[in-house]
């Protein structure tokens, strides 16, 4: 109990003060249990650390971290600990369409054999996939690689170029349009998409054209020697314990990223909790964040409408599925005290960020854990208790 106590100690010490919290119209009291819940989990021993953050009004109304960063060395989770995001880079990817489509390079219902003629004549469709089919998961892409690749994901060891070809070459799984699969292959091939019409690089794109411009200083592909030190590790629940992941499909150890060459469109992202932050309020604000607009209005009302109409799509009860956003549509999807219309990503460490228009808030819930069920809970326990803290 002693050790709880000292944890406990170090984790309120290093959360930011919720100064802000009355103005933004949330219950500072309420918002002051998040942390204190967080930790419950951290003692049960079933997640390491927990990064959370609640914005309101454009505010940050509690930042805070708990637990560890590195379970092995005793490593604290910060604020400022940055993590492996994983699949919340997708929505980074739709924004980076929307801008070659409001620049005039590309139009959302072409088909992707345009811009990637080895997409011609592929197996299994009787019409050409479009980019938005690989926005919404109906191209009857598979969700992964071919197995001729072997563990790609991991070695990353083709550039985005060479595996968007590979992925051309496979039959879809299902008639384009008919039903909704997650798929990786279709991210990453919009974000080879995104390399032909702009001449960039995908990785530079997004440091240039949304890192940079937001002030995004700890979001990045591949981790720059100065920022390792930073680097949250993943950790593996199984069998009741807890340890450091030492062989994962998807690693998010970030030495594993040093001599790769592949940019991964739909899991590469590291980032923190106040760059999300500001990515987020800027979807929030119809495309402008602190007097730089990245897209319009409309296109955040394009990309976070649902198109996926009545075919069952998404991760989570009660959603549908806009441009590489997940979004609530349902009652069901309402469980966790987010509106109609909230939109939002996850990513396969646990982490979660969303933007709920009706609250005006927009929330982020980083943790790096594979295996067990506490860590989804505690998602879904820091989205309702983040909800439940507004009062205007």
């Amino acid at each position: 109990m002693k050790f709880f106590a000292v944890l406990l100690i170090a984790a309120l010490a290093i959360a930011a003060p919720p100064a802000t919290a009355g103005k933004t119209g949330m219950d500072t009291a309420r918002l002051a249990r998040i942390p204190a819940r967080m930790q419950q989990f951290v003692e049960a021993g079933t997640i390491a650390g927990v990064i959370t953050l609640v914005q309101r009004h454009g505010e940050i109304a509690a930042l805070n971290a708990v637990g560890y960063a590195d379970i092995e060395t005793k490593k604290l989770m910060t604020t400022e600990t940055i993590v492996s995001i994983m699949s919340m880079t997708k929505p980074f990817v739709s924004v980076c369409i929307a801008m070659m489509a409001e620049e005039g390079k590309l139009a959302i219902n072409d088909p992707v054999e345009k811009y990637l003629p080895e997409f011609k004549g592929q197996k299994g469709g009787s019409r050409a996939i479009t980019l938005r089919d690989l926005l919404t998961h109906t191209s009857g892409l598979a969700t992964q690689p071919p197995k001729e690749m072997g563990n790609f994901f991991q070695t990353m060891d083709r550039t985005l170029a060479e595996a968007v070809k590979v992925y051309a070459t496979t039959a879809l799984d299902f008639e384009p349009g008919a039903k909704w699969q997650y798929s990786n292959m279709g991210i990453d091939t919009l974000g080879r998409i995104v390399e032909v019409v702009s001449g960039k690089r995908f990785d530079r794109f997004l440091e240039e054209r949304i890192f940079r411009p937001l002030g995004m200083s700890d979001s990045f592909i591949f981790p720059p020697p100065e920022k390792l030190a930073r680097i949250a590790q993943v950790h593996n629940y199984k069998d009741g314990q807890l340890s450091k992941s030492k062989d994962l499909f998807y690693q998010g150890d970030p030495e594993v990223r040093r001599n790769t060459v592949f940019s991964a469109p739909s899991y590469g992202m590291y980032s923190t909790a106040r760059d999300l932050a500001r990515f987020y309020q800027m979807m929030l604000n119809g495309g402008e964040y602190q007097g730089v607009r990245l897209i319009s209005k409309a296109a955040v009302e394009t990309l976070t409408m649902v198109h996926t109409g009545e075919i069952r799509a998404g991760h989570m009860a009660g959603t549908g599925f806009g441009l590489a956003w997940e979004v609530t549509a349902e009652p069901m999807g309402t469980l966790s005290m987010m509106s109609i219309g909230s939109f939002g990503h996850g990513g396969a460490w646990g982490t979660h960020g969303w933007v709920d228009p009706k609250k005006d808030l927009v929330g982020v819930f980083l943790i790096q854990s594979s295996g067990g069920t506490d860590g989804a809970f505690a998602k879904s326990v820091f989205m309702t208790m983040a909800g439940a803290a507004v009062v205007d």
